[in-house]
């Protein structure tokens, strides 16, 4: 059992099912209506999530960036429910370029004084620890989004063989695309060269198909809210195996 703070371990709320093993705080865009069931649905016991939302329904420079004028204010509410760790789960904002990730990680633990991460920092820790060197990025953005997504990565040290986008600008469109188009949309691409696909975005519906596109192409496969909770999980302590997560968190 990893509790954080052994001060805490006596708060009466933390009975079994209300995250007396690890209790996650989520911050998530307002138009994303997929990475709460998706994640809660894999936690392991004794794991909960509680999330709060900060305005994004759009895809342009000013809206990524508006959804992190609201930080401070978002991690105080969560801060109410007494959580263990902060997720910044976005990976348009949190991948905006190349120094974004940590400063979201450090003002979100400046303000609750609890360890944080950002879906960048996931990204980044999946795949040094998959090996990856080439990567096939599949997404739902729109050009100027995947277009910084590929620098960000770049800068990582990823080569990207292949990059798209969908040309969908909010949480509720992409989650209406089928996780059958992604599988297709990545065996597409079986051929690239890549050493690992990259399904990107928290509202895309696929952890239905990580274990199905494994096999099939031979790769490990990735996505946004898979690296999100396996490395905060993981730098919590949670080491249990999350089978239909793939390789990567089995």
């Amino acid at each position: 059992m990893t509790i954080l703070d052994p001060s805490r371990a006596s708060d009466p709320s933390r009975g079994k099912g209300f995250g007396w093993r690890l209790r996650l705080g989520m911050l998530l865009p307002s138009s994303n209506p997929v990475a709460e069931p998706e994640i809660t649905r894999i936690l392991p016991p004794g794991v909960s999530l509680n999330t709060t939302r900060l305005k994004l329904a759009g895809s342009t420079r000013e809206d990524l960036l508006g959804m992190t004028e609201g930080v401070e204010a978002a991690v105080v509410l969560l801060s109410d429910a007494g959580i263990d760790r902060l997720l910044f789960n976005c990976t348009a904002v949190s991948t905006f370029d190349p120094e974004m990730g940590e400063a979201l990680r450090l003002r979100m633990e400046a303000v609750a004084g609890r360890p944080a991460i950002s879906t960048a920092d996931g990204i980044v820790a999946a795949i040094r620890a998959l090996g990856s060197r080439r990567v096939m990025m599949i997404s739902p953005y729109i050009a100027p989004v995947v277009e910084r997504e590929v620098a960000f990565l770049r800068h990582c040290g990823v080569e990207v063989v292949h990059a798209s986008g969908m040309g969908l600008k909010e949480g509720r469109a992409m989650s209406s695309v089928e996780p059958g188009e992604w599988y297709r949309q990545a065996m597409d691409q079986a051929g690239s060269g890549a050493d690992l696909c990259f399904l990107s975005c928290t509202a895309i519906r696929v952890f239905g198909i990580i274990t199905d596109l494994e096999r099939d192409l031979g790769m490990p496969v990735m996505t946004s809210n898979q690296a999100m909770i396996w490395w905060c999980l993981r730098e919590a302590g949670v080491r249990d195996p999350l089978p239909s997560l793939g390789r990567l968190a089995a």
